[in-house]
């Protein structure tokens, strides 16, 4: 498990820019999006390994960051200082929580995960059209949503593996 963390995070380190702006707009390309920008995708994906990991409350991580990234879309429009840098640092974060098996109380953990997941927001909606705004927020939310439940899904079956 420690491997595939690890391996995932050495990934995101040339991925924080990985937002080219290109998106025609509407729900294929709001679903897509995550899955394009590796810092998003490794983000999501160990928010749900971390959320499988602390075994508590398994949905409510997930459940905050889609709920605060939809906050972090509508906020589009203003000004957010040092986004990609906080999305950086979310991967290390949201890794290190995973990794260090750190059980936090749930408020905690769940005040980390929303702090991020409104940088995460805001640089998906700040690159879309005005054209089909709500289209590309849930392909994004629905996007997000099966990211973390990758994520569930990949530490339970990392960790059936390990025991067996």
């Amino acid at each position: 498990m420690k491997t595939i963390l690890a391996l995932l995070f050495v990934a995101a380190s040339p991925a924080a820019l990985a937002h080219p702006g290109d998106h025609a707009g509407g729900l294929a390309h709001g679903f897509a999006h995550p899955f394009l920008g590796l810092d998003h995708l490794l983000a999501m994906v160990i928010v749900g390994m971390w959320a499988a990991r602390t075994a508590q409350h398994i949905w409510a991580l997930p459940a905050v960051f889609v709920t605060f990234m939809a906050v972090g879309a509508a906020t589009g429009g203003l000004l957010l200082p040092f986004v990609e840098p906080m999305i950086l640092l979310s991967i290390v974060v949201f890794a290190l929580a995973t990794v260090l098996a750190k059980r936090l109380p749930l408020r905690l953990g769940g005040a980390v995960v929303a702090l991020f997941a409104l940088y995460h927001g805001h640089a998906h909606f700040a690159e879309i059209p005005d054209t089909s705004a709500a289209g590309y927020l849930a392909g994004m939310l629905l996007a997000t949503a099966l990211l973390h439940l990758a994520g569930v899904v990949l530490f339970r079956q990392a960790t059936r593996l390990r025991t067996a």
